[in-house]
């Protein structure tokens, strides 16, 4: 078992590298699929572009993606005074549920960040839009608050058949990341989703994926590269910064997971090498492996949460099948056929993957918690490596930059 400590006390600065805004992409390529790949195989690095994926997977992989869709995420509302404010909805609060509470009527509640809050000094928002060909009144009400985020409640009129994924369809804005230092556009409405994109919940995108075409997936699945989803809905935590000296006094934000029976199932009996696309991808099936253990430990486990330090905590005795049956049994024996938890997964140097045999990933920010994880995957000092090279061969960044393949 690797030493707390020594993860505890690594130093966030030595994760960091010099990134000009001139190298952060602020929009795709037009041709998704045509963006540059850097292909890093144990340690050898070649340049391709992403059309080259399929070529480049090893025979027989299997290619797991996250189905999560953006939402219109960012809501604002003007007031009386001029005012603009704007709710930047994170995660449901009542119902809890995601699909739940897209389908809600009337109400529903949401842990939600707000810009400009101190022009909202009580009282209730509101705001017209047109939904169904019909004027509707929105309204938000402020709640409980959580350090920096508050719980909002939204109701609205119109009848039984406006649901809030109406409302936000017609109200909200995709939420482009921070650090492209633009207003969303409405390229981004396309632009900001996978292909494969179909259960909504995300606040921001798993961009590992935005390169895929339907051509592409398609070439895969000739070239006998089996496909499978997963869900993690992405929260705003992603974009937060390290703003400890030390990761230890960093703590990761929770995100809600998703994962198929059959899938685990499969992933129990395989041998095929497992290549994930995207960071959130790599978090949920590594975080199968301790919520397997969890329930290996105690069959009747009630909290499946995965906390961030437990791999380096907890001895880790038992095979990867056997971590994955123990779920398999648990929702076999719950009639269950999705496995639905929660993962606090923080990967650092030293931590051991037991699922992921690949990434497709993009390039990350300095001093960041996925830069952390790439760095777990290649070795402490190797992800230098790579960034220099894309550095130097005018390689593009962040989420709509170009993309790495891990081996």
């Amino acid at each position: 078992m690797t030493d707390i400590n020594e993860i505890r006390n690594i130093r966030i600065a030595d994760y960091n590298y010099p990134l000009p805004d001139k190298r952060i992409a602020k929009h795709p390529l037009q041709e998704r699929e045509q963006c540059k790949l850097l292909y890093w195989h144990d340690g050898h690095i070649a340049d391709h572009h992403f059309s080259d994926v399929p070529t480049l997977l090893p025979d027989n992989a299997m290619l797991i993606y996250n189905n999560t869709r953006v939402i219109n995420a960012r809501l604002r509302f003007k007031k009386a005074t001029g005012s603009t404010i704007e709710i930047f909805c994170l995660e449901p609060v009542a119902p809890r549920d995601y699909a739940l509470v897209f389908q809600s009527t009337h109400s529903c509640t949401w842990q939600c960040l707000v810009g400009n809050s101190k022009r909202w000094k009580q009282g209730a928002l509101t705001h017209d839009i047109e939904v169904n060909g019909r004027t509707i009144t929105v309204t938000a009400t402020r709640g409980e608050t959580h350090g920096n985020s508050w719980d909002i409640t939204f109701t609205w009129d119109g009848g039984d058949d406006i649901t809030f994924a109406s409302v936000l369809e017609a109200m909200g804005e995709i939420p482009i990341p921070p650090y492209l230092n633009r207003g969303t556009e409405s390229s981004d409405t396309t632009d900001y989703q996978t292909v494969y994109s179909h259960i909504d919940g995300s606040v921001a995108a798993p961009t590992a994926g935005l390169h895929f075409t339907d051509r592409l997936l398609a070439e895969c699945d000739a070239r006998g590269i089996s496909r499978r989803e997963l869900t993690l809905h992405v929260g705003a935590g992603t974009f937060q910064p390290v703003k400890s000296e030390q990761i230890g006094d960093h703590d990761m934000h929770y995100e809600w997971i998703d994962v198929p029976r059959d899938l685990i199932a499969e992933l129990a009996a395989t041998h095929a090498p497992v290549i994930a696309v995207g960071t959130t991808s790599v978090r949920t099936l590594e975080s199968l492996y301790f919520i397997g253990q969890i329930l290996h430990e105690n069959a009747a486990a009630h909290d499946l949460t995965v906390r961030q330090w437990m791999p380096y905590t907890t001895p880790c005795s038992i095979s990867r099948s056997e971590a994955l049956n123990a779920i398999t049994d648990y929702l076999d024996r719950n009639g269950l056929k999705n496995l639905v938890a929660t993962t606090q997964l923080m990967i650092a140097p030293g931590f051991n993957y037991r699922i992921v045999n690949g990434m497709i990933t993009n390039f990350h920010q300095p001093q960041s918690t996925l830069l952390l994880l790439v760095a777990a995957f290649t070795g402490a000092d190797r992800w230098r490596h790579i960034y220099d090279h894309a550095l130097a061969g005018g390689y593009r960044f962040l989420s709509y930059g170009d993309a790495c393949l891990l081996l």
